[in-house]
């Protein structure tokens, strides 16, 4: 096993732990609502902490129901990670290219055919004149 081999797979390991172990460990047991979002515990938390407190503002679009809210925070999470996929493969493509050109140009006779095809200068030669 090479080593991108096992560092993916201690990567993989990582983050299985870390979706497990709170549900396995029991965390969240004693809340009415264990794995409520960043925005809900702290909107908890200032209540608690200022009864009185009034938003600055409110949303712009409030969805119909919590499943719809679910599915557009899934559709974001999937363009996010579209974006993210298309840049990484438009970078190692260009990397991969790079590669290719520079190996090419090291390849022997690449003095006299750049890109494989003959010179760039002079047209090439008929099969009948080659000999």
């Amino acid at each position: 096993m090479n080593r991108n081999t096992k560092i993916n797979a201690l990567l993989l390991l990582v983050v299985v732990a870390l979706a497990v172990l709170p549900l396995a460990l029991g965390l969240g047991d004693h809340k009415e609502e264990p794995f409520a979002g960043a925005d809900a515990e702290a909107e908890t938390a200032i209540t608690e902490i200022e009864p009185d407190y009034e938003p600055w503002f409110s949303p712009l679009y409030e969805p119909p129901s919590g499943e719809v809210e679910s599915a557009l925070f899934a559709v974001q999470a999937a363009l996010g990670a579209g974006v993210l996929a298309y840049y990484f493969g438009v970078h190692r493509g260009r990397r991969q290219g790079e590669q290719r050109v520079l190996a090419q140009a090291d390849a022997p006779g690449a003095a006299d055919a750049p890109n494989g095809t003959g010179s760039a200068s002079a047209p090439a030669k008929p099969a009948s004149e080659q000999a």
